[in-house]
């Protein structure tokens, strides 16, 4: 029993004086529950992120439309953007607006009509991002609201007479039946009830309503994207893809810290090349396996599951771009890692970082808003953009430029941090 306390102690200690893995193992689960946490409400007490909409109004000249449109931006679960109907357009195909909400000409009017009628309702029309259909489902509970608390506020009021005289006339139409004298008995109610608040001016009070209001309007949902319809698949690709090719650009740093130690690494000095020959050499290597890896990864993702690549072209640059990072990105860690244990360590941190607010495990669009802004300082970002991009998104060489021009950044600075590393050790 001694002997197993013993090497029980002297394992304990080991482990508390590696102050690096002490740290990794700490650090690591706090930092992702703390990212999971704030994605999904946190504490409760702070203000979960806002959902941008844009708003097309149509109908300037009614009040109910005004009233519908001033509630929207009013709403503190909203981000609302004025825009016109192809902006609103533009914005959604391209995945930079998660809903377009669309207030027709007449929709006032004709809202204020069809309260108290079944029959046929106006229209409102919904432009979505097709990978936003969660969001979808919460913009429309939320029109909902406005528009019932609009139509009900000005219906129900002094002004709202019009709709009542209307609603009379056609309810008159309407064969007998209880509904047809319930609805009578309301209207009529209702009438002399604004005739009252007629009398008097600045009076704010409200009327209760019946069980016979019906939701006077309906949606018309229109998914917006320059590519084929979307597939879930196609992100999902897109981030396992980029995880765990940055998880081979590990395997890359450490297999030459793994030279170093065995001397390998020296004998290569010592033939006729030159260390920055040598790192290239390492970096094409690299990036021409990660290239490979990820066209198998999307050959089975299109044979498989359908995912279609819009962009051949824009894809392939997208692709050579992130293995250049990924290779870089392991040279980085080779340069800058003491031994393959540390340094292995740190890059797996490192890497589920960076996966982690590039969107590869959540899409940055559920992000907060200040996080959305953090991630465009992240490669991995771009990398999953750019691939969403050339698949589902079908955008065109523009985007793949752009995207691929950071990763391309990222991989240079990487790269020459490694070289002048590596330099300076071999003084």
């Amino acid at each position: 029993m001694t002997a197993i306390l013993a090497m029980v102690r002297k394992d304990l200690i080991l482990y508390l004086n590696d102050k690096r893995a002490l740290m990794l193992n700490l650090l690591m689960p706090i930092v992702l529950a703390a990212f999971f946490g704030s994605l999904f409400g946190g504490a409760g007490a702070s203000k979960n992120s806002r959902i941008e909409i844009g708003l097309v109004q149509q109908d300037a000249g009614s009040t109910i439309s005004r009233q519908i449109g001033a509630a929207l931006k009013a709403d503190e679960a909203l981000k609302v953007a004025e825009l016109s109907l192809q902006e609103a357009q533009d914005k959604v195909r391209a995945g930079k607006l998660m809903v377009a909400v669309v207030i027709p000409a007449g929709f006032g009017d004709a809202a204020g009509e069809s309260l108290f009628q079944p029959g046929s309702k106006p229209e409102l029309p919904l432009y979505y991002d097709p990978s936003q259909t969660t969001v979808l489902a919460m913009v429309k509970g939320l029109l909902t609201q406005h528009v019932m608390q609009g139509v009900t506020g000005e219906v129900m009021g002094a002004s709202g007479s019009k709709f009542t005289d209307k609603s009379l006339k056609q309810l008159e139409e309407v064969p007998p039946g209880e509904d047809r004298e319930a609805l009578a008995g309301l209207l009529g109610s209702l009438k002399k009830y604004q005739q009252n608040e007629a009398a008097k001016a600045g009076s704010n009070r409200t009327v209760a309503t019946g069980g016979n209001l019906s939701v006077p309007f309906r949606t018309r949902e229109e998914a917006l994207s320059s590519g084929p319809k979307y597939n879930g698949y196609a992100h999902a690709f897109a981030g396992m893809g980029v995880q765990f090719i940055l998880f081979m650009g590990i395997d890359v740093g450490v297999g030459i810290l793994l030279a170093r130690r065995m001397g390998i690494w020296n004998r290569l000095l010592a033939a006729p090349v030159t260390m920055t020959q040598v790192l290239v050499s390492r970096a094409l290597s690299g990036a021409l396996i990660a290239a490979a890896l990820m066209v198998a990864i999307f050959i089975c993702a299109m044979l498989i599951f359908k995912v279609e690549i819009t962009n051949v072209a824009g894809f392939a640059l997208v692709v050579l771009a992130f293995s250049l990072m990924t290779a870089t990105f392991g040279l980085f860690i080779a340069a800058f890692g003491k031994t393959p244990e540390a340094a292995r360590g740190l890059a797996t941190f490192a890497t589920l970082i960076l996966v982690m607010l590039g969107g590869a495990w959540v899409p940055t669009f559920v992000f907060p808003a200040w996080m959305q802004q953090l991630t465009l300082a992240v490669p991995t970002r771009w990398a999953v953009d750019g691939l969403d991009a050339m698949t589902w998104r079908g955008l065109g060489m523009d985007v793949a430029w752009q995207t691929a021009g950071v990763q391309l950044a990222f991989a240079a600075m990487f790269g020459a941090l490694a070289v002048w590393r590596f330099r300076a050790q071999d003084r």
